[in-house]
Parts: C-alpha cells; sequence; structure tokens
C-alpha cells in the first residue's frame, strides 16, 4: 500500500479531471472506460481514493484501456470511478534521498520522516544516446584481489553474481559497497526485486552497521507485492542511479537482487494481460522489456553506472531463456562456490568458473592478462592432481608437479582477503589492495620467490609485503 501518487506531467490543467469507469477486474488486470480523453500508455491511474493505483498498458479501443495494478485491488468493483493522474510512475531523485529506504512508489519505509530536498522523475527514460557512451572499455578497481586479478570489472558494465544461500554473497556486495564509497567517492544503489521482507531488514541493518548508509539508497518490492510493482521497480532504482550519473557527475554502483524475479514479475504481467506465452512459458516480449532495463545502466561522458546483479538460474539449466537472455548483457561472471566456502576460503569465488569479457590483452594489458592465465592454468593443473594425492599421496607425484601444487595452493591462500564489513566478526582489519599489488604478490608466488615460507602465512594477508611480518607474528606465538 502506498500514500500518495506522484505523476509526471498533469494534462487536466482546465481543472477538470478526466474520469472513468471501471469495467472489469480479473485479479491485478483491470478494464477502464473513458468517454473524454483516452489516456496514454503506461499512464498511472488511481482510485478508491489515491489507494489503488493502475498503469495502462493497453489500449483496447477508443474508449476501453487495460492496465495492471501496482497495488492489491481488494474492495475494487465495477462501476467505480478512476482517475487518469495525467502523467506516469514517479521516482524520488535528488540527494535528499541518500541513506533511505523506498518502495516502488518513492514512498520512504524504513520508518523515518519524508525526505526533503528532492524531485520527482519519470520512471520511463530511454537509454542513453549512442554518441554519449564511452566508447574506451575501462576496468572498475573494486580492491578485491581475486576479482580484480582473475575476474576484472567493466566500469559501466553488468556483472552476474551466481551463488546459493550462506556463501557470501551479501557480504561481497557491501564490501564493495564499502570500497565503492571510501575509495571511489561514488554512491551504491540496491534494488530488491520480489524480496523477502527479512532479507531487506537484515540487509538494511547490516549496511547501517557498516556505515556505508549515507552514501546508499534502497529500493524495495517485496515478494508478496503484486507483479507490477515488482516488474517497475527497477526502473524506479535505475531513475535514481542515472540522477546521479547524470547531474551529480557520480559513479554508480547499482546492486540489483534478484534479476530472474525481474523476468518472473514480467512474464506475470505478460499472461495477466493475455498474450501469448513464448518457449518454456516466458513472455513473447522478454528479450525487449529485459534490454529497456539493461541497456539504461552504461559509461557515458558524465559517469557510470555500474551494476552487479544476482542471478538465479532456473534449475541450473543454463539453456533456459531467463538465463540466456541475461548472459548477453553481462560482462563478466562471478561464481561463488560453497566448496571454497566450507574451506574458508573468502571470499569463496571459484577462479575457474567466474569469467569475464574485460580478461583481453587489449584491455587490461598483457602482462596482467598473462598472469591471470598462468594462476588459472596453476589452479587448473592442480585441480586434476587432487585425485592422485588423495588416493596416493603428494611425495608420488613428480618434483614439478609437486611445486605446482605448493603455487596452487599459495595463490589460493593469497587470494584470500579480510573485509573491512566482517572486521567485528573476524577480529582481522579489513584490506583494500591495489590491482599493481595483487598482480605483484602473483607473479612473485609464481616465480617461487616464497617456496619456503608456510601457507598459512599467505592467508587474509593484504600485499605480498605483508607475508614476513605475518610469518615472524606465527614463529613468535609458536
Amino acid at each position: 500500500m502506498f500514500n500518495d501518487v506522484r505523476v509526471s506531467g498533469n494534462n487536466q490543467k482546465s481543472g477538470s479531471p478526466n474520469l472513468g469507469t471501471v469495467v472489469s477486474v480479473r485479479g491485478s488486470v483491470v478494464d477502464i472506460r473513458f468517454d473524454n480523453h483516452l489516456p496514454a500508455i503506461y499512464s498511472l491511474l488511481h482510485c478508491n481514493q489515491g489507494k489503488i493505483a493502475i498503469e495502462v498498458l493497453k489500449q483496447l479501443d477508443e474508449h476501453l484501456v487495460r492496465g495492471i495494478a501496482l497495488t492489491p485491488t481488494q474492495g475494487l468493483a465495477r462501476g467505480a470511478e478512476v482517475e487518469d493522474s495525467g502523467g506516469t510512475l514517479m521516482a524520488p531523485i535528488g540527494k535528499g534521498i541518500l541513506s533511505r529506504m523506498f518502495d516502488v512508489f518513492g514512498n520512504a519505509i524504513d520508518r523515518k520522516a519524508e525526505p526533503e530536498d528532492i524531485k520527482w522523475k519519470s520512471v520511463h527514460q530511454p537509454p542513453p544516446a549512442l554518441e554519449r557512451l564511452s566508447t574506451s572499455s575501462e576496468i572498475f578497481e573494486t580492491g578485491i584481489k581475486v576479482i580484480d586479478v582473475l575476474v576484472p570489472l567493466e566500469r559501466g558494465g553488468k556483472a552476474g553474481l551466481f551463488g546459493g544461500a550462506g556463501v557470501g554473497k551479501t557480504v561481497l556486495l557491501t564490501e564493495m559497497i564499502h570500497n565503492m564509497i571510501g575509495h571511489q567517492e561514488g554512491v551504491s544503489i540496491f534494488c530488491g526485486i520480489g524480496e523477502r521482507c527479512r532479507e531487506g531488514e537484515e540487509l538494511y541493518r547490516e549496511m547501517k552497521d557498516a556505515g556505508v548508509l549515507p552514501h546508499m539508497v534502497m529500493v524495495f518490492a517485496q515478494m508478496n507485492e503484486p507483479p507490477g510493482s515488482r516488474f517497475r521497480v527497477g526502473h524506479s532504482a535505475l531513475t535514481m542511479a542515472e540522477y546521479f550519473r547524470d547531474e551529480e557527475h557520480r559513479d554508480v554502483l547499482l546492486l540489483v537482487d534478484n534479476i530472474f524475479r525481474f523476468i518472473q514479475a514480467g512474464s506475470e504481467v505478460s499472461g495477466l494481460m493475455g498474450q501469448m506465452p513464448s518457449r518454456l512459458g516466458y513472455q513473447p516480449t522478454m528479450g525487449t522489456e529485459l534490454a529497456q532495463l539493461e541497456e539504461r545502466i552504461a559509461n557515458t561522458d558524465t559517469g557510470a553506472i555500474t551494476s552487479i546483479q544476482a542471478v538465479y538460474v532456473p534449475a541450473d539449466d543454463f539453456t533456459d531463456p531467463a538465463a540466456v537472455h541475461t548472459f548477453s548483457h553481462l560482462s563478466a561472471s562471478i561464481v561463488l562456490s560453497r566448496k571454497r566456502a566450507s574451506q574458508g576460503l573468502y571470499p569463496a569465488i571459484d577462479p575457474l568458473q567466474s569469467s569475464s569479457k574485460m580478461a583481453t590483452p587489449g584491455i587490461i594489458g598483457q602482462r596482467h592478462y598473462s598472469l591471470a592465465q598462468e594462476i588459472r592454468s596453476t589452479l587448473a593443473h592442480y585441480e586434476g592432481l587432487k585425485d592422485i594425492i588423495a588416493m596416493l599421496g603428494l611425495e608420488q607425484l613428480s618434483s614439478q608437479d609437486r611445486m605446482v601444487v605448493v603455487r596452487a595452493r599459495q595463490l589460493e591462500r593469497f587470494l584470500t582477503q579480510s573485509f573491512f564489513t566482517t572486521e567485528k566478526f573476524t577480529g582481522l582489519s579489513g584490506k583494500l589492495v591495489s590491482l599493481s599489488d595483487s598482480l605483484d604478490g602473483c607473479e612473485r608466488i609464481l616465480q617461487d620467490e616464497f617456496k619456503d615460507y608456510p601457507e598459512s602465512a599467505f592467508y587474509m594477508i593484504g600485499g605480498i609485503g605483508e607475508i614476513k611480518k605475518k610469518t615472524e607474528q606465527e614463529l613468535t606465538n609458536a
């Protein structure tokens, strides 16, 4: 439920509202008759004293429109009076939205006073014009070693985050928000599409405890809300992100959880509107709807919106249309592994399954590319030797293979990292490691410079320069 409706524009300047009458109500689908002026597509209508909001999606004839309710339709009956607001759904923009939590209508849902110093803008915006897009590919440094070295993110690009429950998705996202705010003076926007209320409340509390809330905006459409509301919340979050990029000229980190639920909500809306389903029951307009959202996430001449999107893959079937259409927009895929999490190798990113389109010599440079390939080769070789080690033992390997195992295990531990957002849980101070320090450490490990150091000395350190200090501490404690 929402308090009031903000709309863009008003075509009832004469003071006489454009009124219609409800003809039929079928769940969230409402048909309305207008005898005077037919509302345009995406117009927002409201009835029952503004308690019910309906977005026009189809004009059936010269008098009838069909819309989808963005709020529950309890109490709505045939013959009810409907008022055309004269505009579309709006999102709040401005500095006043920072540190706040909103619903799809732009109402604050964090039990605080309504935000001040804000303006309103339609959620239906075109993507940036082609001439405004940046033609150069830049790397988005996160300060997290394993991502910067093996899965470099694109500034203004889109990365998919794949992982089940309890493997560290939220912790990884929180750390990225912390690094973005503290070291790049950027803004973070979290968009929860079909989130459980528990998840939203926990995330808000964690962000507040981590101290990143003052430079962050959260937008939620909960799982129990109508599909129209879940379908539009992504556009609301993007409108806020575009304000910071285009008017404040700041870099924005947009986190979306979960992009599959956006497609799912669109499928529900399509089915309710009576459209013929496409392959596997998805809406025939899925590609267009996803592109309208994703193409607004871009690197322009004023700033960049970099997006990290949690992606649910139905039944682990990567040929599912939802997964296929999502993958076509992503520039990087980060896969979290439960096995690595159980070994305490945090962040639990699987370096062999994760990939990035940025990892080419022309973008990241020949040295970085060669190092990343050698690291992957070393880890893959070690993975192939694990069965032999388990059956026969390390002693049965050739001296060359034993050195590969030493390098791989040192690399695995060097690519772990203590986070700022988990300091109070682990007792370890957070580390932010530059790309040059990360590459330098990996290169020196591959050159066997530290072959006589214990594996534990590489665990949860920042730059490779800390290894001697940690070794001395361990010897002192022993």
